[in-house]
Parts: structure tokens; sequence; C-alpha cells
């Protein structure tokens, strides 16, 4: 993960980063080069910004370059999913990537616990009635 993602998913579990910047250093990181290996990294996060709002960030053309811009959209991050990004970004930079109901890395796994409470937690969004 590069420096900029961690430094802005650390200020925003700090306090001094608002998740508009996360969303836009994620997004930017993520789809910057499919083949890097942060996908798989950053996917907790990815996951949380698509559920939260489709839509945050919309991409614009480079001017003179090839690839993409992004930008924040209008729209301010909801929210009622701001503890969600912040669960995710834990759980990204303490190499724990959480896919659904569980830890993906073996040393979390280890822990039954913090196991329950990621399917606890699954369990709840999907009886969650959808935000209109």
């Amino acid at each position: 993960m590069r420096s900029a993602v961690s430094e802005a998913v650390t200020g925003f579990l700090e306090g001094r980063v608002k998740p508009e910047h996360v969303v836009i250093a994620v997004a930017a990181e993520y789809y910057r080069d499919s083949r890097n290996g942060n996908r798989e990294t950053l996917q907790p996060l990815i996951d949380v910004i698509d559920r939260a709002s489709p839509g945050i960030v919309e991409l614009g053309i480079v001017s003179g370059g090839a690839g993409f811009e992004i930008r924040l959209a209008e729209r301010p991050f909801p929210r009622q999913y701001e503890p969600e990004l912040r669960r995710a970004a834990e759980a990204v930079l303490s190499g724990c990537g959480i896919r659904d109901a569980g830890c993906v890395n073996s040393a979390a796994a280890a822990h039954p616990a913090s196991r329950i409470t990621h399917l606890v937690s699954w369990i709840r969004r999907l009886f969650r009635a959808p935000s209109a």
C-alpha cells in the first residue's frame, strides 16, 4: 500500500482526515494498476465505499495524458457509514482484510471472538433495511 493511502487511512483513524479524503486516496490507488497487488489489500475499504454511496467520486479526463483523474463528487460521505469505514480502515492497516463474515489473515483467524464479531456484524447488515 502506498504511503499516501496509508497516511490518509491513519489520519482518518486519528480524526485528522475526513472520510472523503480516504475515499479519494483509496479509490485512486485501487484503480491505478490492477496488477500491483493492492486490490486485495484495499478491497475491504472499497466494499464499504461501494455500499455507502456509489458515485461519491467521479472520473475525469486527464489533459495531455492517458488515464483518468479522480475527483470528489458534490455529495459528502454518509455519516452512517463512517463506523463501518473505520472498521475496514483498521482491518486494512492491521493486515487483516475482513471480507464479509471473516478475516482472511491467519493470525486473526486464530481469534474466534473476532470472527464471531465479524459474523454478527455481517448478519446485522444482511437484515438491515436498505436506505433510500
